[in-house]
């Protein structure tokens, strides 16, 4: 299937902009789009809180539905390769997740790289879980109907978190949803790398540079907490959504995690969706497609919760 119309026209106007792996983190940071606040779906409330951590704190934002129909909580991490992405960047999907879940939303401002390397991310990410789930009552949620979320690299923490999760000493969370995930090491590049490695958004020289800023060297790269799909076993996980995109270098590595929970005996979703490109879900105002996969994913999400 060739792309999508519609993303076709954001890529043409992509055409000649420097790519990821060649600006500075300060250039890459500021060139992550914001939606427009007067685009951005209404909800009920939304409140900053911070999350006790060892001697500091973890940002985070709660979103409350205008119309709550499920008492559960969704624990969400933004993408960006470990490096960029903030709860601005992010604030316009976790409002539409949020509205069209019919539940609550913790999104989660972990730390970033290069400043803070692998493993901080997980770090803080099993600690925003774990913070939500014995808080979940002042947040308006219940504890016990958490699905954990996230997109790119934030859906890699997700599976990381699921992991840790299950091998750490919980608690247990209903689901966990990623989108179109960093599963493994980009090296040996699967298919979809080769075939999508430039003209896409993200290149593969872009996940190259991602990596580099994230870990220290390539066997910290190959840790089941980096890259989940080297995990021993995926058994006894929360039951998953994957979503991957026909046009992404991570498709394929997306695909396989899919595919080996299944083979651990893990409920599975798998959504591949055809002619979008990564990084779609923050598209909806410029795709229809990907307007329809973002309440899509949500209403599996509330399913999830039910």
């Amino acid at each position: 299937m060739p792309v999508d119309p519609q993303i076709a026209a954001v890529l043409k106007l992509l055409e000649g902009t420097p790519t990821m792996d060649t600006m500075s983190v300060t250039e890459l940071r500021a060139s992550m789009p914001i939606t427009p606040m007067d685009k951005r779906t209404p909800v009920g409330a939304v409140r900053d809180v911070q999350i006790p951590a060892k001697g500091r704190t973890i940002g985070a934002r709660l979103y409350t539905p205008t119309k709550p129909r499920r008492t559960g909580l969704t624990v969400f991490f933004h993408g960006g390769g470990w490096v960029i992405g903030n709860l601005e960047t992010h604030d316009a999907v976790c409002r539409d997740v949020c509205e069209a879940s019919g539940a609550a939303v913790l999104s989660v401002d972990y730390r970033l790289a290069p400043e803070h390397k692998f493993p901080a991310a997980p770090d803080d990410c099993l600690q925003a879980v774990r913070w939500a789930a014995e808080n979940a009552r002042s947040l308006g949620a219940d504890g016990s109907r958490i699905v954990i979320a996230g997109d790119s690299a934030g859906a890699t923490l997700a599976a990381v978190t699921a992991l840790r999760l299950r091998d750490e000493g919980g608690p247990a969370v209903r689901a966990q949803v990623l989108i179109y995930p960093v599963a493994d090491f980009h090296t040996p590049p699967t298919p979809s790398y080769l075939e999508n490695a430039n003209g896409y958004s993200l290149t593969r020289n872009a996940m190259i540079r991602f990596w580099n800023d994230y870990v220290k060297d390539e066997a910290e790269a190959l840790h089941p907490h980096a890259a989940p799909m080297r995990a021993a076993s995926l058994a006894n996980l929360p039951k998953a959504l994957v979503l991957t995109a026909e046009f992404d270098p991570l498709r394929d590595e997306g695909d396989r995690y899919a595919h080996r929970l299944l083979d651990a005996g893990v409920p599975v979703t798998l959504w591949r969706h055809e002619g979008l490109i990564h990084g779609f879900f923050r598209m909806s105002l410029a795709s229809t497609r990907a307007k329809d996969a973002v309440t899509r994913t949500a209403e599996w999400i509330g399913e999830a919760m039910a």
